[in-house]
C-alpha cells in the first residue's frame, strides 16, 4: 500500500498537468485544427492538428477565462474553473471562407524569381514567439496571371548560445495570405492554412512550394504573413507545452514569451517598409507597420533591419 501511495501522487499530477481539451465545430463535430486560444491578456496557445490542447491552472494560475477562436468560426469565452472537454465552435456565416475553385490548364509559363536576403548574424534576427505574426508585402508587377510557386524564408537555424548549438529542434509555422487595404494587411484572402515545419537540418533559405494551393496574387498585390505556433514532437506533432516562464522583477513576477527556433533574419537591404507584425492574441490584432513608428527602442529599427528578407517564385502565366 505504501508503494502505491506515490505512483497514485504521481498519477494525479500527471493529470493536474495534462489536462486535454478538445476543439469541434459545432454542427460537423469535426476536430478545428490549430485553434486559437487566448488568455484574454495578451498571451495564449494554439490547439493542434487535431484540435487538441492542453491547459492547467498549474501552468497558469492567474487566468480564469479562455477565448476560443478560429477561422469561420464565432469566438467562445469559457471560464477555466468548468472548462468542459469538448468545446464547440459556432459557425459565423458571415465569415464562411469563400470556396476558391481555379481551373489551371496546361499553358505556357515563365518563372520569375525574387530573391530573398538571406545573413547568419543573430544580433539582426527577429526571435519568434507564438504571440506575433509577421507579415510581408509583395506587389504585381506584370499584367499576366501571377502565380505563387514557392516562398523563400531566410531562417538561422543556430543558436547563439555554443553550448546549445547542438541541440536538434523541429518547428512548426503557419502561413496565411491578405489583401492590400491601403497599404496594410487587410481581408484575409480565401486560402487555407498552410502548416509546415522547419528544423534544424534545413537549409537558411528555406523553400516552401505552395503550388498546389494555387494562389495568384490579386492586383493590388498581396501580403504573406508566418507566425509559428511551437515545437513539434517527434511525430510532427504541436507540442502542448507551456509557451511562457516567469521573471521576478521589482514589479512582481512578468510572463516572458518563449522565443523558438529558427530565428528570422531581418535585413537592410530592402527599400521601403514592407514588413509589418502584429499580437495574434489580442483582440484587436491590428497591424503595425515596422518601423520607427513601431519602436524607437528596437535593435532592429535602429539598425535599420526593418524588414524581413522572404522572396518568391512567380509562375507568368500567358493570356
Amino acid at each position: 500500500m505504501k508503494k502505491l501511495f506515490p505512483l497514485l501522487l504521481l498519477f494525479l499530477a500527471q493529470i493536474t498537468y495534462s489536462q486535454q481539451y478538445t476543439v469541434l465545430d459545432s454542427v460537423q463535430k469535426t476536430p478545428i485544427s490549430y485553434a486559437t486560444i487566448s488568455f484574454g491578456n495578451g498571451n495564449g496557445t494554439f490547439a493542434d492538428a487535431d484540435g487538441n490542447f492542453k491547459f492547467s491552472k498549474k501552468w497558469y494560475p492567474d487566468i480564469d477565462s479562455l477565448y476560443i477562436s478560429a477561422l469561420s468560426h464565432k469566438e467562445l469565452a469559457l471560464a477555466t474553473t468548468s472548462l468542459p472537454k469538448q468545446i464547440l465552435l459556432a459557425q459565423d456565416i458571415a465569415e464562411l471562407k469563400e470556396v476558391v475553385i481555379t481551373a489551371e490548364k496546361k499553358r505556357k509559363y515563365k518563372t520569375k524569381k525574387l530573391p530573398s536576403e538571406v545573413h547568419n548574424d543573430y544580433f539582426r534576427c527577429w526571435l519568434p514567439t507564438v504571440e506575433s505574426e509577421i507579415a510581408v508585402f509583395f506587389p504585381k508587377n506584370s499584367e499576366k496571371p501571377t502565380k505563387i510557386a514557392s516562398v523563400y524564408l531566410p531562417v538561422k537555424v543556430e543558436s547563439s548560445n555554443k553550448n546549445a548549438s547542438g541541440q536538434s529542434f523541429s518547428t512548426l509555422f503557419k502561413m496565411q495570405f491578405y489583401d492590400n487595404e491601403n497599404g496594410f494587411p487587410g481581408k484575409r484572402l480565401p486560402y487555407e492554412n498552410i502548416i509546415f515545419k522547419v528544423a534544424d537540418k534545413d537549409k537558411s533559405n528555406f523553400e516552401l512550394n505552395v503550388s498546389e494551393y494555387k494562389v495568384y496574387i490579386p492586383k493590388d498585390g498581396v501580403f504573406i504573413s508566418i507566425q509559428v505556433l511551437g515545437y513539434a514532437d517527434k511525430n510532427g506533432k504541436l507540442q502542448q507545452a507551456k509557451k511562457y516562464h516567469e521573471v521576478e522583477t521589482r514589479k512582481g513576477i512578468v510572463k516572458v514569451s518563449t522565443t523558438f527556433r529558427p530565428l528570422l533574419p531581418f535585413t537592410n537591404k530592402i527599400s521601403g517598409y514592407k514588413t509589418f507584425t502584429r499580437r495574434v492574441f489580442y483582440k484587436n490584432r491590428t497591424w503595425q507597420r515596422f518601423d520607427r513608428e513601431y519602436s524607437k527602442n528596437n535593435n532592429l529599427i535602429k539598425n535599420n533591419d526593418t524588414n524581413y528578407g522572404m522572396g518568391l517564385k512567380l509562375y507568368l502565366y500567358e493570356e
